[in-house]
C-alpha cells in the first residue's frame, strides 16, 4: 500500500501535474496541501475518471487540505479543534483500518512576528488532538513548516535559531514523537540528507539548496508496516510544459492492505 504527501501550491496550476504523477505512481492514499481552492472547485470529475475519489476541506485563495483515494474515505475530522481561526489545514479520515490525515501547519512567517506564536500554539493543538489516538493506526501526511533536526536544512549552521530552524518548532515536533508517530523517512534513512522543498529563486532547487518540511508520520502499528520511504525529487522538476510545486511528494510503502 502507498500512501504519499505533498504541498502542491495551488491545485489550478497544478491539476496536470497532479494527474500525471497519480498516473506514474499509482499512490493509495494522497494527502494534499495548500489547495488555494475552495470546495466547489476541486476536480472531482478529473480525478473519477484516474481511479480516484476525494474529499476536500478548501478555503479560497489560501490554505486547504485534502485527501485522495482509491477506496472510499469516511471524514473524521474537519478542522483543527479550536484553530479554524487559522483557515482549512487539517482533515482526517476513515481509510480502511487506518485514519489518515491531512496536515498543513502555518508557516509562521518569522520568529518576531505574531504569526510565529499562533503556529506554536497550532502544534500544540495537533498535539492535543493526537494524543487520544496515539495507539490507533494513524497516519500524518503534511507540510510541518518546520526542520526538526540540522540534518534536514541545507545549512543549518546558517538558519540556526530562525523560522523552521527554532527550538520552539523542534520542541513541538519531538512532542509528536513522545506520543508515537515515527517519522518515517527517518526511521528507513536515518543518517540521509534529502530535501522535500526548495525556494523557486536563485537557483536553489539545482544547488540543493533545500529543506525537509514534509512528512509522512505515523503511529506504530503502521510503523511496524513500513516497506520503503522516498522524497520524489524527480517531481520537483519541470514537466513539458507544466509548472511544478515548489514542494516534492513524499511517499511510504506500507506492507499489507488498508
Amino acid at each position: 500500500m502507498r500512501l504519499a504527501s505533498w504541498n502542491v501550491n495551488g491545485l489550478r496550476a497544478r491539476q496536470s501535474f497532479f494527474l500525471r504523477w497519480l498516473g506514474e505512481r499509482s499512490p493509495d492514499v494522497v494527502a494534499l496541501q495548500e489547495l488555494k481552492l475552495e470546495d466547489g472547485h476541486f476536480p472531482r470529475a478529473e480525478l473519477e475518471a484516474a481511479g480516484y475519489r476525494a474529499i476536500c476541506h478548501g478555503q479560497k485563495s489560501w490554505n486547504g487540505v485534502a485527501l485522495v483515494t482509491r477506496e472510499p474515505a469516511e471524514p473524521v475530522q474537519v478542522g483543527l479543534p479550536g484553530q479554524e481561526a487559522l483557515g482549512a489545514r487539517l482533515l482526517a479520515a476513515r481509510v480502511g483500518a487506518f485514519t489518515v490525515a491531512s496536515v498543513y501547519v502555518p508557516n509562521g512567517k518569522s520568529v518576531g512576528h505574531d504569526d510565529f506564536a499562533r503556529k506554536l500554539v497550532w502544534l500544540d493543538a495537533l498535539a492535543e488532538w493526537v494524543a487520544p489516538r496515539r495507539d490507533e493506526p494513524l497516519v500524518l501526511g503534511g507540510d510541518f513548516n518546520l526542520c526538526p533536526t540540522g540534518l534536514d536544512s541545507w545549512n543549518e549552521e546558517r538558519f540556526r535559531g530562525r523560522i523552521f530552524h527554532t527550538d520552539a518548532e523542534r520542541e513541538r515536533f519531538a512532542r509528536l514523537q513522545s506520543l508515537g508517530l515515527v517519522d518515517l523517512f527517518r526511521a528507513r534513512h536515518p543518517e540521509r540528507q534529502a530535501f522535500s522543498w526548495w525556494d523557486y529563486r536563485a537557483g536553489s532547487f539545482h544547488r540543493g539548496q533545500g529543506l525537509r518540511i514534509d512528512f509522512l508520520l505515523a503511529t506504530s502499528p503502521l510503523a511496524a508496516r513500513l516497506r520503503e520511504a522516498e522524497i520524489d525529487r524527480d517531481w520537483r522538476k519541470k514537466r513539458d510544459d507544466l509548472p511544478p510545486s515548489d514542494h516534492a511528494p513524499v511517499w511510504i510503502d506500507l506492507d499489507g492492505a488498508a
